[in-house]
């Protein structure tokens, strides 16, 4: 057991400036919005700001019709707040550890229970899965992610990227994958069997199937979606 001083506690975990840029990671799990601007981030994960800063939810409309309408059909339960201004602001979500990401010309796919916050640069829309099947059984709404700017994503422990080759398919649960290459189209698949065999409920079990080139990340953790938890 660590015992400190008050001096000791402060000195040890008092905010650092590391002059990173606009996203910095304070900790591993909290993450320092060096604002003079605009940034995009998830509904409920500010846990501390100073200076001038304003939060504003994301308007009905504000990113057009077509966004609405896919956010709408997919049930998405984690809204966007801009923070605008000149500040600091401190980001967390649910203990979660967060990875920053630099994109440069290029693009992402990350379930939309773990994104953090991104640039106002990056270009941003509402993937929804070729089968319906993957809302039914809890498959999250995606946002693809282009462009050039930050990107902070969150995963429940140490994430693992896998590469995927057109030799090399890649089976993963939709609960533990956190993200993919903007280049690869996941398709969701049935094994019936499998939750039969380890006597967990209806024996549908969904599986995201990945072919082509470029990688996947997951997670230690199965994500249970807002929609599941509604439906349970």
């Amino acid at each position: 057991m660590s015992v400190f001083s008050l001096n000791e506690f402060v000195e040890k975990n008092q905010q650092q400036d590391r002059n990173a840029g606009v996203f910095e990671l304070e900790s591993d799990r909290i993450l320092e919005l060096n604002l003079n601007g605009e940034v995009w981030t998830k509904m409920g994960s500010m846990i501390s700001y100073r200076g001038d800063v304003r939060f504003t939810r994301e308007g009905i409309l504000e990113h057009g019709i077509s966004k609405f309408l896919k956010k709408a059909f997919t049930g998405e339960g984690a809204a966007l707040t801009k923070a605008s201004g000149n500040g600091k602001v401190y980001l967390a979500d649910d203990g979660k550890k967060i990875i920053i990401l630099n994109l440069q010309g290029e693009s992402i796919y990350v379930n939309g229970n773990d994104i953090l916050a991104f640039e106002k640069s990056i270009a941003w829309d509402v993937k929804i899965m070729k089968k319906v099947n993957s809302i039914i059984a809890g498959g999250l709404f995606n946002l693809k992610l282009s462009g050039t700017g930050m990107v902070a994503i969150t995963s429940h422990y140490d994430p693992l990227v896998l590469k995927v080759t057109p030799n090399d398919p890649l089976i993963t649960d939709p609960n533990a994958t956190i993200a993919w290459s903007g280049n690869l189209e996941p398709e969701m698949k049935l094994d019936v069997s499998l939750k039969s065999f380890f006597g967990r409920g209806s024996g549908e079990s969904v599986q995201m199937a990945f072919n082509g080139d470029g990688f996947v990340v997951v997670q230690p953790f199965e994500e249970i979606s807002f929609q599941q938890t509604a439906r349970s």
